[in-house]
């Protein structure tokens, strides 16, 4: 029988020796497995169309609308199926990010937020009854979009502006409950797996992709060196992606509290740290400012007719042209409003941690900051400081596809290599294997990110 001691010094790589280890267990193995189904499951749905659809209509839509291919790459290339799954969990994602941004402002649901768990599930409630009307919408935008640059051919005779309302009706149902059976497989895999759940559906359409990627790749393998020169950035992005996604300001705490434990008194006098990362925000700034970009274009590209060219056809095809991808003032107004976001959301969910208040109960101090509102200061401003960080590496990570386009020359680039893509598969990736390891650690044995 092979000792614990023999195993550490075996040639086996410490990943693959963590991922046996890690199927050695029962109950860790029963949640790899439960995850790794659940993602099959995800992938079939996104290959179940809607009924009637027009597969030529749909395959010429994407084919005249780059922004299409942008929309297909987060969902898995379930959009271009126009599958029961087409939307993902981003109408969940947007409600989310609605919830978390009006808690601190509507005073019952701040009050609610500091109930502890119940507050909480109740939170989540109320994000799931507003994910349903956003995910409504979001469809009927989709296929705005979809029917607009295929003539109406995609869905035959299906749209509020005079057709079969009810076939129209049925798919945005149809979809609205696609989004709703995602959200519960990630909750479910949240649960019972390994892992975010809602983050690593999202994660698999992602990698699901990347076979179209390459295939993309090999159609300039003419232009060996600027193909060569795509992969070296994107190899520096996924560098870049990782550090900065670790990156954190540790700000020193000491205790000088006494605790009554086991029938003793005993005085608190080491010392901790208050980890500040440096992007706190994560992917949600990118996802909130593409978001709201893509919405402006959606619903002026549902009023252009190019057979009637009307002035106000006229004013939404310039709308939709001005906010294209392939515009450059569309790539200006991403890096500043994800910069924009970056700040908000980083300072709104560091407001509703109260460390201040938090530290100040239980008898922490930051050495040569008083207790209360200077430390609620300091903290704040060492905040803002180390955001400057992370809003610039996020607004130069979501124009690197444009930028990348510029200095290779390959017009597909934006397709090929998007770096939005690359935070959240690395952010995912990170994230999963930091929990799967916390599992083995609990277990004495070694994880994946142990040397």
């Amino acid at each position: 029988m092979t000792t614990r001691t023999e195993e550490k010094n075996s040639n086996t790589p410490a990943l693959i020796r963590a991922v046996i280890d890690a199927l050695k267990i029962p109950d860790l193995r029963f949640k790899i497995l439960f995850t790794f189904g659940i993602l099959v499951l995800f992938r079939f749905l996104a290959h179940v169309p809607v009924p009637g659809v027009d597969k030529d209509a749909l395959a010429a839509a994407f084919d005249s609308a780059p922004i299409l291919g942008f929309l297909d790459l987060f969902s898995g290339g379930a959009l271009r199926n126009l599958s029961i799954a087409a939307l993902g969990v981003y109408p969940y994602i947007t409600a989310s990010i609605i919830m978390q941004v009006i808690t601190p402002v509507i005073p019952s649901l701040k009050e609610l937020s500091q109930e502890g768990q119940f507050g909480r599930q109740k939170i989540n409630q109320y994000t799931h009854y507003l994910m349903i009307p956003i995910a409504f919408l979001q469809g009927w935008g989709q296929i705005s979009i979809l029917q607009s640059s295929a003539g109406g051919q995609v869905i035959a005779n299906s749209g509020f502006g005079g057709g079969n309302y009810v076939a129209f009706t049925s798919i945005l149902i149809t979809m609205t409950a696609g989004t709703a059976l995602l959200v519960w497989l990630g909750e479910l895999v949240t649960e019972k797996g390994i892992g975010n759940g809602i983050s690593l559906i999202i994660f698999a359409g992602i990698v699901s992709s990347l076979p179209q990627i390459i295939g993309q790749g090999s159609l300039i393998s003419d232009q060996r060196f600027q193909l060569g020169l795509l992969i070296a950035i994107a190899l520096l992005i996924v560098y870049l992606i990782v550090v900065f996604t670790e990156a954190q300001r540790r700000i020193p705490v000491q205790y000088g509290r006494s605790v009554f434990r086991g029938g003793r008194m005993y005085r608190q006098t080491g010392g901790s740290f208050i980890p500040l990362r440096v992007n706190s925000a994560g992917m949600i700034p990118l996802i909130f400012a593409f978001s709201l970009l893509i919405l402006p274009a959606s619903i002026s590209g549902y009023f252009v007719d190019p057979a009637t060219n009307s002035t106000g056809s006229q004013v939404a095809e310039a709308i939709t042209n001005f906010l294209s991808p392939a515009n450059v003032t569309y790539w200006i107004l991403v890096f500043i409003m994800v910069m924009l976001f970056t700040f908000f959301y980083a300072l709104v969910t560091f407001n509703q941690q109260n460390i201040s208040e938090n530290l100040q109960r239980n008898g922490g101090f930051i050495p040569g900051i008083r207790p209360g509102a200077p430390t609620q200061s300091y903290l704040s401003q060492v905040m803002v400081r180390i955001t400057w960080g992370g809003a610039i590496f996020l607004g130069m990570v979501a124009v690197m596809p444009f930028i990348a386009g510029v200095i290779t020359n390959v017009g597909t680039a934006s397709t090929i290599m998007s770096s939005t893509s690359l935070l959240i598969m690395v952010g995912v990736a990170l994230d999963t294997m930091r929990q799967l390891e916390s599992q083995l650690l609990m277990r004495n044995y070694d994880g994946f990110l142990k040397e």
